[in-house]
């Protein structure tokens, strides 16, 4: 079946093309400034083939009638019909309480995403949006929501709750939910996959980009997460600033003299990596600069590290121990220095860390831990959309 994946925001829409017999892409493009003037379609396919098209793209309707043109162009397209396309997979931001796993999509499922939009106001608009689009125009195909966070729902209270009134809770929602859902699956599924299930019954993936996040994954399932009721809770990121006292945030938004949604933007995207250095959010530059000596860059990266050492050391605690650490993500997959300052000082878990192995660059799932480790480290590239497409395709044919 050839699945359309679409990761869909309030001004973009990314899409991959996914045949699903083979589980490779056939193409992936991004429509971008949806809403705004200039808007722009950009495509390439799997054989190195290129589109591109300049128009405004007023609403996602229109965006998606642009893809749907890219995909069967004659000379950079993958499909001569639309009717090829088998299945749309939405990778959808939030299911608040309402879903525990990915869902086909109708009307009902399209007013719960409506009623959960309050919990993702940047995102869930976008999404929706594009659903709706999407349904007017291919009423016939069918379309599936993969949340970010229904690999989490698996968590017991006792991790999910924060220390609020539970009457608050109630009413309000307001609980730990997890993002990178989509990721984490993946990662612990192929991870499960390549150790067998008996050896991997303990596992902890560290899904380490801009956005970062942690999971702890027993017998398959989620027990625990570092990301909360947003996506600002947990690590030190690209430019979020992770876990903060909630006193020092309102002191901070005093003394800055901004408003609260201002200091929301704030703790999004000015701290992180990026406000600690005063430099970037880009592992790669900060690696470049602490090669130049600026101790600032050093320390962002370090505190980074420490603080996933730290959720690393929790979760193996709540795991009761832990069999397998996956390191996955931009920086999880290409970060050797970030992986090493981890690792640093873990044998007290079990683990026999390879350092010599740990700078070496290959492709594919790569173990880092020496053969007699009794904690198995792991590189697995995520591969979050063809994890959307395997679900559509499941819940599509009923299985």
């Amino acid at each position: 079946m050839k699945v359309l994946v679409i990761n869909a925001g309030s001004s973009s829409l990314k899409y991959q093309l996914i045949d699903t017999d083979t589980e490779k892409y056939l193409l992936k493009g991004l429509c971008d400034r949806i809403g705004m003037n200039g808007g722009s379609l950009e495509q390439k396919t799997a054989d190195g083939r290129k589109y591109g098209v300049t128009a405004d793209m007023p609403t996602h309707k229109e965006a998606i009638e642009m893809v749907l043109s890219a995909l069967t162009d004659k000379q950079a397209g993958a499909i001569s019909s639309v009717s090829e396309i088998g299945a749309v997979g939405h990778r959808v931001l939030h299911s608040g309480e309402d879903f525990h796993s990915s869902v086909v999509i109708d009307d009902e499922v399209v007013r719960k995403c409506e009623k959960n939009a309050e919990l993702g106001p940047l995102h869930m608009p976008g999404n929706i949006a594009c659903i709706k689009s999407c349904r007017e125009v291919m009423p016939s195909v069918p379309m599936v929501a993969v949340f970010d966070t229904t690999f989490h729902s698996t968590m017991p209270a006792k991790a999910y709750m924060y220390g609020i009134p539970y009457s608050d809770y109630e009413k309000y929602k307001v609980r730990k939910y997890g993002f990178h859902g989509t990721s984490h699956k993946f990662v612990s599924e192929e991870a499960i996959k390549y150790l067998g299930a008996d050896s991997c019954r303990r596992l902890i993936v560290c899904h380490l980009g801009n956005g970062s996040s942690i999971s702890a994954v027993k017998d398959g399932k989620c027990i625990d997460t570092s990301m909360g009721f947003t996506p600002l809770e947990g690590l030190i990121m690209g430019t979020r600033s992770g876990d903060i006292d909630p006193a020092a945030v309102d002191f901070l938004r005093a003394k800055l003299g901004i408003s609260s949604e201002e200091m929301v933007q704030y703790l999004n995207k000015k701290c992180g990596m990026k406000g600690i250095s005063e430099v970037d959010s880009d592992m790669r530059v900060l690696e470049r600069e602490m090669a130049t000596g600026n101790s600032k860059a050093q320390l962002a990266v370090e505190a980074a590290a420490y603080r996933i050492k730290k959720y690393v050391g929790s979760f193996a605690a709540a795991l009761g121990g832990v069999d397998a650490i996956a390191f996955t993500g931009g920086i999880g997959e290409n970060s050797a220095l970030m992986r090493r300052l981890v690792m640093q000082d873990t044998e007290y878990l079990g683990v026999e860390f390879d350092f010599e192995e740990n700078e070496k660059r290959a492709d594919g799932i790569r173990v880092l831990s020496a053969p007699s480790s009794a904690v198995t480290v792991l590189v697995i590239p995520t591969n979050e959309e063809l994890s959307i497409a395997r679900e559509t395709v499941a819940l599509v044919n009923g299985n």
